[in-house]
């Protein structure tokens, strides 16, 4: 088990972040917590502590949500994740994860300029079966690796503009699913030594209290501060990924 205090500073807020965020408060403030402790710990070694706590928000997440969900889109965006997945596992050993961020974080910020751009020409996008599939593909590969997945299927999900707790459970069903699926390549990869996995469990219990938080804060938030709140995040976490991206090619 981790015994270094600093990283129990950094990882009890990012766990917590974590929470508040599939708790529906928030959305892509999640991508922080990876970094955040990775400030003590490899990326790879962050990545691989998380998984087991975000499975089980995950499962919180989904007796929060339990039947707030668009069955559309989740036919649609899960079988594409899955593909995503599969990628990023069979890629592991040889993706750059400085690549990684680039991709996300030129995504994120361009996405949310054009939708503020165009803002008073939107209306609310159908669900769309090639849209969702490659925004799905994208979503579980980038997952993979840092547990990224949350602003590429945001991209795809957003302009839907749906009532923000069906939008919200029908994220917790993605993810559910997504991260379960992860769990046997994590495995094979030797990512869940049993220093990550006893660290993992010293901070499980902060799990339900985050996504607790999230919901409590998502039922007293109105629809437009939601969804404008997802918009702001999506670039802050964008435009700090562009920048760790291009420092990191640099270097």
């Amino acid at each position: 088990m981790i015994t270094d205090p600093f990283f129990y500073l950094c990882a009890i807020p990012a766990v917590l972040l974590y929470g508040i965020a599939k708790g529906g408060f928030g959305g892509n403030i999640a991508i922080v917590s990876v970094p955040l402790m990775a400030l003590v710990v490899a990326p790879q070694q962050a990545a691989a502590i998380l998984l087991p706590i975000l499975c089980l928000m995950d499962l919180v997440a989904l007796r929060t949500f339990r039947g707030r969900w668009d069955r559309t889109n989740l036919r649609i965006i899960l079988p594409a994740a899955i593909v995503g997945v599969l990628i990023g596992a069979l890629t592991f050993r040889l993706m750059n994860e400085q690549h990684i961020r680039l991709l996300i974080g030129v995504i994120a910020v361009s996405f949310v300029i054009n939708a503020w751009w165009r803002r008073d020409q939107q209306q609310a996008r159908p669900a769309s079966a090639w849209r969702g599939r490659f925004w799905g593909v994208l979503s579980g590969f980038t997952s993979f690796g840092i547990h990224a997945g949350g602003p590429p299927i945001n991209v795809y999900m957003l302009p839907q503009r749906l009532e923000k707790t069906l939008l919200m459970g029908t994220l917790a069903v993605f993810f559910t699913l997504v991260n379960w699926v992860k769990v046997p390549a994590y495995l094979y990869l030797g990512q869940f030594s049993s220093e990550n996995l006893l660290s993992s469990l010293v901070l499980m219990p902060l799990a339900p209290i985050g996504v607790r938080c999230g919901y409590w804060l998502l039922q007293r938030s109105n629809e437009k501060l939601i969804y404008q709140l997802c918009y702001i995040f999506l670039l802050l976490t964008g435009g700090k990924l562009l920048v760790e991206g291009v420092m990191g090619l640099l270097a």
